[in-house]
């Protein structure tokens, strides 16, 4: 969230509804439009209860899309870190090959993928390493009961990594659908315009600020925050970042050197394929 941005709006917003509210103050009768201001009042109530009750359920919706992008970013990381220390039990002729190929995994998400699903346009691309993947493991011929035992639990790996992957790239396109932002920012204006009503020339000019001033920084705070967890990835405070992913990779570096593996690595330091 751009936080600089974000109270802009907000005072934008503020300014705009206390400046309409006092203009309608001016030719407003004493005690507001209504003849009856108790019945007017449950009237607001039931659409501001409304908006409310439509409002936590969007953020209930949103939250739960952050936080699965969220723990699958971390889920994915430690399945790499944990799938290169299983290679090493796999045969000799393989283990290398995917070791290297897991840090080019690791690299393309932290270098290719992330910002695009920071530009929103990740959408259904594949990583090109966990085909590579594949290919490498289907060279396997594992033969002791170690290298078996890797092999299965290689693959019960890669199927935990996908599902995690899936679930960090699930909420770069957002989850909060067209027709529900809609309806929200329909009711906000309709209460705002219901709020004009309640103009009255007999209160004082900063008390119907007031009044109106909180209401409207509340809704437009919440839609922000809503906008922020409805898009993770955006850059600014509180996003998505590749932490865990970039912490992986200073691991893998160093069982790297563990494992006495000094070749080349068959990607370049943004994690694309020398043929790509």
């Amino acid at each position: 969230m751009n936080l600089g941005g974000s109270i802009l709006i907000i005072v934008v917003a503020t300014t705009a509804a206390v400046t309409a509210l006092l203009l309608v103050r001016r030719n407003a009768p004493e005690g507001s439009f209504f003849n009856d201001g108790d019945r007017a009042a449950g009237v607001f109530g039931v659409l501001a209860t409304g908006f409310a009750i439509l409002l936590g359920f969007v953020v209930f919706l949103a939250f739960t899309s952050y936080d699965s992008s969220r723990s699958g970013a971390e889920t994915e990381a430690l399945t790499v870190g944990q799938q290169f220390e299983t290679a090493q039990f796999l045969p000799q002729g393989v283990r290398r090959r995917l070791g290297e190929e897991l840090v080019c995994y690791g690299r393309s998400v932290v270098y290719l993928e992330w910002p695009r699903m920071e530009a929103g346009t990740e959408g259904d691309a594949i990583n090109p390493w966990g085909t590579a993947l594949f290919k490498t493991l289907r060279t396997a011929s594992p033969r002791t009961a170690p290298e078996q035992a890797a092999y299965g639990k290689w693959l019960d790996q890669t199927s935990d990594r996908e599902t995690a992957r899936n679930n960090r790239i699930h909420g770069a396109d957002g989850v909060v659908p067209g027709p529900l932002w809609l309806v929200l920012i329909a009711i906000a204006a309709l209460i705002l315009v219901f709020m004009m009503f309640f103009a009255d020339s007999g209160e004082r000019a900063v008390v119907q600020a007031l009044l109106i001033g909180t209401v409207i920084t509340v809704f437009v705070a919440t839609l922000l925050v809503v906008e922020f967890l409805n898009t993770p990835f955006d850059r600014g405070l509180g996003s998505l970042r590749p932490v865990a992913m970039q912490r992986t990779l200073r691991i893998l570096e160093e069982e790297r050197l563990v494992v006495s593996d000094t070749r080349p690595l068959p990607c370049d330091a943004a994690g694309r394929s020398p043929s790509a």
